[in-house]
């Protein structure tokens, strides 16, 4: 039996890279999936349409998860079309890497109103909905192990989301809904190659450094996310999962 079968899940920012490989991992397992996107409806359409055509089921929904009224709605939706809801993956973020002297007050919230107010207020609106064996898993990363230059933003808002992960899996605990970090090394998606770091020799050092000998791709995130939706992992709460192939 598929370890998601009745399961309802909203992915964030679900239209391309490792959110888009979360929603299609949870869906082959399973579960029905509310594909969130801001502005690539074209990417979203694309993973409903590889999910249902897999015999799936799935929906895509646009909202900012930074606007409190959008991000009731995508988690709405999730009832609204399915009945009910399961699974959170809080994927939605954004990066830019700046030196200090380069920081400014709209860098700083542009970053931290999606990667951590963003968090904040679907989490809000999903645990309304949210039953005993419901799963929170939010999207970390590794740079809270690593501290790279030019990252004090970035990583500011990465450190916040695994204070978050640990102070509600305390308040959600007797509610017996679990809430993990899933914190990614580098992974190549569409962004990393946007930004030029496919194929960059920041990337080649990277590897050098990772037992494992390569970057990471989508699928290698989203078979952790299952693991941490499934009751696999009902025994974990509260935890920060770093996948980075060994990179430290």
């Amino acid at each position: 039996m598929s370890k998601l079968a009745g399961k309802v899940a909203v992915v964030t920012g679900a239209s391309k890279g490792i959110g888009a490989a979360i929603a299609k991992s949870l869906a082959a397992e399973g579960a029905s999936v509310v594909v969130n996107y801001s502005s690539s409806k074209e990417g979203a359409d694309k993973v409903v349409n590889e999910i249902t055509s897999a015999g799936g089921k799935a929906v895509a929904v646009k909202g900012d998860v930074s606007k409190t009224a959008e991000a009731h709605g995508i988690i709405d939706s999730a009832v609204k079309n399915f009945g009910r809801l399961d699974i959170l993956v809080n994927n939605s973020g954004v990066y830019e890497f700046k030196p200090i002297e380069q920081v400014t007050e709209e860098n700083f919230h542009h970053m931290f109103n999606i990667n951590v107010l963003g968090l904040l207020l679907t989490t809000q609106a999903a645990v309304k909905h949210m039953k005993e064996g419901g799963s929170i898993i939010n999207i970390g990363s590794l740079v809270n192990r690593i501290f790279p230059a030019d990252s004090s933003v970035y990583s500011g808002t990465k450190g916040a989301v695994d204070a978050i992960t640990g102070v509600l899996s305390r308040e959600l605990g007797a509610r017996k809904i679990r809430v993990n970090s899933l914190n990614p090394g580098m992974v190549e998606t569409e962004g990393t190659k946007s930004v030029g770091i496919a194929g960059s020799e920041f990337e080649k050092i990277t590897i050098a450094q990772t037992p494992l000998g390569r970057v990471g791709q989508p699928p290698d995130i989203a078979s952790i996310a299952v693991f941490l939706a499934s009751e696999d992992s009902g025994w974990l709460t509260g935890e920060h999962l770093f996948a980075g192939g060994g990179f430290r």
